[in-house]
């Protein structure tokens, strides 16, 4: 059955994996794809990778991965995990007794690769220490650190190789009866990542950690996860995901959520649809999108607002819109509520104005929503 049977052409029919949990967030089957970051403080430092933390959250954040390096960094994972506000993956590489540590500190996931942790009794050690504490483990393929026979197999790092390499450390997690995991296979090539999660989405039914990894600076990198986590998503894999930038951890998480806005796969706080302004503009369309972007960060609630520059667009953009604000002439534009024509405005109070209404709807959409789970009660 169609989700969307006005528009079925919007419709994303999500790959079936199995659920489970990092920490009190589900990840996989019905779950909505939860975004995820990584801190880039040092984790003996804590009171900076708690405020880090607190500001990725505070962005939307689900999940924050935090890296255990050390054994410094795992007796502060303990105080950073009663601190944080949501649950932390401990990244791991190598040493096995950090993976053991990591557990017993708290954190809702263990990101592993159980070929490089040691022989089969240390993973069985870290199966047992995950299992009795109620912590899951991530199998993190990357394209960059294949072993060594696969890479002589095969030779170079391919779709292949990784998939080969993520069955392999999967069958290891289910020989020792271990199914609370989910995988990813993360290149910095995008057709890589593409063809590897596809082959892989057609051997499990593990939930999928997505993200291009050394995607890049802020823009580069925002357009390769966009190509590469979009097309991904729009096949409908994908259940948990990661934007890597060599920027502010805050930032990933701000792309991510607008990945998945602009899919209709999940939605958070207002989405602002405005033109790229020409000489027909009637006001200064970036400078006025740039200081709403700013002024609306705190609206956590669903809804849209078009900020178009003249009317060829703006009023056919405002139909599909909450708020919307077409420019016109003589100084002044007109406000739309609900796709309606509402009233004029003058440009040099509109932005107080479409605040304030903004605000005002937001209000009113939580207000409806309370109402409708108080009658479903």
């Amino acid at each position: 059955m169609s989700h969307n049977p006005v528009r079925p052409w919007r419709d994303i029919e999500r790959r079936k994996s199995r659920k489970i949990y990092v920490g009190n967030v589900p990840v996989g089957g019905d779950a909505p794809i939860s975004v995820q970051t990584m801190t880039n403080t040092l984790t003996t430092d804590v009171k900076a990778t708690v405020e880090q933390i607190q500001r990725c959250a505070e962005a939307g954040a689900d999940i924050v991965r935090v890296s255990v390096p050390d054994a410094e960094s795992g007796k502060a994972m303990k105080e950073i995990v009663r601190e944080s506000p949501v649950p932390l993956v401990a990244d791991i590489h190598f040493h096995y007794k950090r993976a053991i540590e990591a557990a017993e500190a708290g954190a809702g996931c263990l990101r592993i690769n159980p070929g490089n942790i040691g022989d089969e009794k240390r993973v069985k050690e870290v199966i047992k220490a995950a299992r009795d504490h109620g912590c899951s483990i991530r199998i993190g393929v990357n394209a960059g650190s294949l072993e060594k026979h696969l890479l002589e197999k095969y030779g170079e790092p391919c779709p292949d190789a990784m998939v080969e390499s993520g069955m392999d450390h999967i069958k290891i997690l289910e020989d020792n009866e271990f199914l609370n995991f989910k995988i990813s296979m993360k290149a910095s090539d995008i057709f890589m990542t593409a063809a590897a999660y596809q082959q892989l989405s057609e051997q499990t039914d593990a939930p999928f950690h997505m993200g291009i990894t050394e995607a890049g600076g802020f823009v580069g990198g925002t357009v390769k996860s966009a190509i590469g986590l979009g097309s991904l998503l729009w096949m409908g894999i994908g259940d948990t995901m990661r934007v890597s930038l060599s920027a502010d951890p805050v930032e990933e998480v701000r792309i991510g959520f607008e990945i998945l806005k602009s899919l209709g796969l999940r939605h958070r706080g207002v989405n602002i649809i405005s033109c790229p302004s020409c000489a027909r503009q009637g006001f200064d369309v970036i400078k006025t999108v740039e200081t709403l972007e700013k002024r609306l960060e705190h609206i956590k609630t669903p809804m849209s607002l078009s900020i178009i520059g003249c009317v060829v667009n703006g009023p056919g953009e405002a139909l599909m819109t909450d708020v919307g604000f077409t420019g016109g002439g003589a100084g002044s534009g007109m406000v739309y509520l609900a796709g309606k024509q509402s009233h004029k405005m003058s440009n040099d109070q509109m932005i107080d104005h479409i605040v304030e209404q903004v605000e005002k709807k937001a209000e009113e959409l939580e207000a409806a929503r309370a109402a409708e789970t108080q009658a479903a009660e």
